[in-house]
């Protein structure tokens, strides 16, 4: 009979246990270690976890936290959400049990390798009761699953049943790394996208770029064009620290770079990226707004980033949640999330079902077009 609980640090579970039913995890064990001893304020981590005679057989990540609601609301969600903040300040701040983690991509859920999926529904409702159990006995009123990607969407549906309301989450924009060359994607590109392109790649003659393992002396430059990047965002969740950059490239060694982008010895840009043996994985890039579209440096650093593709042999580049438009005209796909919440308070449960419209994410259009 399968066995679950809820631990409070990854290192509960240890590194091969968790890579095991994780192969290939690009967002891996040391990626949510370093993500865990960050200090992001505001955080409890737990992990979710299923044994069976002691060995692990299905676990995800977790965390705790008080959650403004309009955290993630679109823009209607927003001016209703003030309006009614303006009258009771604390109604829209909630006690929030969340499967899945602020700082990945999507919702990670690992399973006993050959589990076929009528043996994978019996685990993740194990995991799901147990989660469920912690979150109530911790005072936490609304659950929630965060950025279920829709090949997961039948397992997960499966398990959280009609109890769960869901609502469309942000995109992960995807590129096959499929060409052989620079030239080659671009000449698949439309005709205006690729004068453009050309034309924005002439910045590279003031630009120098700097591929590092480290931070070392320029981590305050760093977290400073995080903060600009961040205050420019409509969405803003988790707020990331400078351990949170240090360890994530202490902690996967090779498998995490940033690339620094200079113009007159000043730095514009960083770009934080995660790899394994197929996919480089694109977790932030911060950048001096006014400095940065003077030297295109959005678009210079897309192209740095599928030479790195293209160096090291992989084959997909993720690039993301954010900036849908430029993603898609430049030959992206949109791999498609949804959030799933309810709240124990069936009262209050009922109300979040109706202003469900106001959770839904919003793309300005961009991903349909």
């Amino acid at each position: 009979m399968p066995e679950a609980r809820i631990v409070e640090s990854i290192t509960a579970v240890g590194r091969d246990a968790w890579s095991r039913i994780f192969p290939g995890e690009i967002e891996s064990f040391d990626y949510l270690l370093a993500v865990e001893q960050a200090d992001l304020a505001g955080f409890r981590w737990r992990y979710a976890l299923v044994e069976e005679g002691g060995r692990l057989v299905a676990a995800a990540p977790a965390f705790f936290t008080e959650y403004p609601l309009e955290t993630t609301l679109n823009r209607t969600g927003h001016r209703v959400a003030a309006a009614i903040r303006h009258i009771f300040p604390d109604a829209l701040t909630l006690h929030l049990a969340c499967l899945g983690s602020p700082c990945t991509d999507t919702a990670l859920l690992g399973f006993d390798p050959g589990a076929d999926f009528d043996r994978r529904l019996v685990l993740l409702r194990r995991l799901l009761g147990e989660f469920e159990r912690a979150a109530k006995a911790d005072g936490c009123g609304l659950l929630a699953v965060k950025d279920v990607p829709e090949n997961a969407r039948d397992l997960w549906a499966a398990a959280l049943t009609a109890r769960y309301r869901p609502v469309p989450g942000l995109p992960v924009a995807q590129l096959a790394i499929d060409f052989d060359s620079v030239e080659t994607y671009l000449g698949r590109l439309s005709a205006g996208t690729r004068r453009d392109m050309r034309r924005k790649l002439r910045a590279r003659q003031a630009v120098r770029v700097e591929v590092r393992h480290d931070l070392e002396g320029v981590i305050d430059r760093v977290m400073s064009l995080y903060g600009q990047t961040r205050s420019r965002g409509e969405m803003a969740f988790e707020e990331l620290t400078p351990a949170y950059f240090t360890g994530a490239l202490e902690r996967l060694g090779g498998n995490a770079i940033c690339v620094l982008y200079y113009a007159d010895d000043k730095l514009l840009a960083a770009n934080l990226l995660l790899k394994n043996n197929d996919l480089l994985l694109d977790k932030f890039f911060m950048m001096d707004a006014e400095a940065g579209r003077a030297y295109s440096l959005y678009f210079l650093s897309w192209f740095q980033n599928l030479e790195l593709c293209l160096q090291e042999g992989l084959s997909g580049y993720q690039s993301g949640q954010a900036a849908y438009g430029n993603k898609l005209r430049l030959g992206s796909t949109l791999l498609r999330t949804s959030m799933y919440f309810r709240h124990r308070n069936p009262v209050l449960n009922g109300v979040l079902r109706l202003v469900a419209p106001l959770l839904s994410a919003d793309l300005g259009g961009e991903a349909a077009a």
